[in-house]
């Protein structure tokens, strides 16, 4: 098992530099657990899945999270690490120059095909419908950049994106949908029906 790679945002709730090194382990494995169950079973999987996947005992699951919604977070917080991360590559690309419209098929592309495999951040991200500061940034510039080439719609923000993405993710975890193709053409359809005619 892979441990994810660290959210650039801190945690705030506990250093894990002073602590030793076979906790700090226990803690990313722990961490590489969670966000595999919670893609594959959503948020309602259990602490005693999480501990299996990461072949350790409930008691060190939960000195690393004294709750479940505390491992919930923590799994979000790998989730938003994801979308800074991708955020900050769209701005490189636009910067250097990019297809503000290529840039966002490419953006959307890779986000559905995410959801489709990641169960958890599909149900969350109705509710939350925003992932980072550096996404939201991101889109909301590729989104003016078009515009300003005439090739998005002028009434288009980013926060329309972000529902649309949103509701296309809950309805299709709703209908138990996991084929990453219908994921792929609804992520097709938002983007057409950003674009400008």
């Amino acid at each position: 098992m892979t441990a994810p790679e660290c959210d650039p945002t801190p945690d705030h709730d506990v250093d894990w530099s002073t602590k030793r090194s076979d906790a700090r382990r226990n803690h990313e494995r722990v961490v590489a657990a969670a966000v595999e169950v919670f893609a594959e079973h959503g948020i309602e999987a259990t602490i005693p899945q999480v501990a299996a996947r990461a072949g350790v005992g409930k008691a060190t699951v939960y000195r690393s999270f004294p709750t479940k919604d505390a491992l919930v977070q923590a799994v979000a917080q790998y989730q938003r690490a994801w979308f800074y991360r991708r955020g900050l590559a769209a701005q490189e690309q636009l910067n250097s120059g990019g297809d503000p419209l290529a840039i966002l098929r490419d953006l959307l592309a890779e986000t559905v095909e995410r959801l489709a495999n990641d169960r958890a951040l599909a149900e969350a991200l109705p509710e939350t419908a925003k992932p980072s500061p550096a996404g939201e940034e991101s889109l909301e510039s590729i989104i003016l950049a078009g515009q300003r080439q005439g090739v998005i719609r002028e009434d288009v923000t980013a926060r329309h994106v972000r529902v649309l993405l949103g509701g296309v993710a809950g309805s299709l975890f709703r209908q138990q949908e996991r084929d990453p193709e219908q994921w792929r053409i609804y992520g097709e359809l938002i983007f057409n029906a950003v674009k400008k005619a």
